[in-house]
């Protein structure tokens, strides 16, 4: 039903304009013809005018409505891959968000360590995976930048989801993405230090746990062990992103 409307359309819209060129050719006749007096031919030809103006405003607003069926078909075809895209990024960024929780928990056990202690073995082979692993979002956000580029987010009519979107895009996860950047960037301080001073000590140890309880190790660790922005930002992120989920299923009446 939705794609026969524009297939209507048009071909309501090229009768339109056939009937514009035949009462043009007749307006034409009337005027030059010598059968008809000169107010005959104001009155026929104001008929004409009338006609012909009548039409290609019947013309263009067929026209105008076709196009209007198209580019909202757009727009619901670009709403329906959004959702799945978010989606996806919905799962990635709740996995994002517990890395960061679980590196906090390790950093915040090697800053525990008092002076002239040493960390514990065990501890810190459990915290070790989180010390030095990296984590941030990569998200689906192609399909948004093509449909922006495009020059189409104003064809989207419902304006509290089309500034969501926008704010997503352009404000909450550019922020989040920063951050994280800026974590990372402070992480690799930590990695630096490690291995430039990392030695063997046995076959199977190494010195790591004197050299992250060192002072300037302890300092690095310091501002890893609070990563609360990182985590505040991908929760705003994840409910502005299931927002919009639920603003694409009212808006098409689609089931959760």
């Amino acid at each position: 039903m939705y794609i026969a409307t524009p297939q209507i359309s048009f071909k309501n819209t090229c009768m339109a304009e056939q009937e514009v060129i035949k009462h043009t050719e007749k307006v034409n006749k009337i005027w030059h013809s010598k059968e008809h007096s000169i107010w005959q031919k104001c009155k026929e030809f104001l008929i004409e005018i009338f006609i012909i103006v009548f039409a290609v405003t019947v013309s263009i607003w067929f026209h105008n409505r076709n196009e209007h069926a198209n580019h909202q078909n757009d727009v619901k075809q670009f709403l329906l891959g959004l959702k799945s895209d978010l989606a996806s990024d919905i799962i990635e960024m709740q996995s994002d968000k517990q890395s960061f929780l679980k590196q906090k928990a390790a950093f915040e056990y090697i800053t525990s360590i008092k002076l002239n202690q040493t960390l514990n073995e065990d501890s810190l082979g459990k915290h070790k995976t989180w010390i030095f692993n990296t984590t941030g979002l990569n998200p689906n956000n192609g399909r948004f930048e093509g449909f922006k580029s495009s020059g189409r987010i104003g064809n989207i009519e419902n304006n509290e989801l089309q500034n969501d979107i926008m704010d997503l895009y352009q404000e909450d996860m550019v922020t989040l993405l920063s951050a994280t950047d800026n974590y990372k960037y402070i992480k690799r301080k930590l990695f630096e230090y490690v291995f430039q001073n990392r030695k063997r000590l046995t076959d199977s140890s190494t010195n790591l746990r004197i050299i992250l309880a060192q002072d300037e190790s302890e300092n690095i660790c310091s501002m890893l062990k609070n990563p609360n922005e990182v985590i505040e930002r991908y929760d705003k992120c994840i409910n502005k992103s299931k927002k919009i989920i639920q603003e694409i299923n009212q808006e098409y009446g689609l089931k959760e």
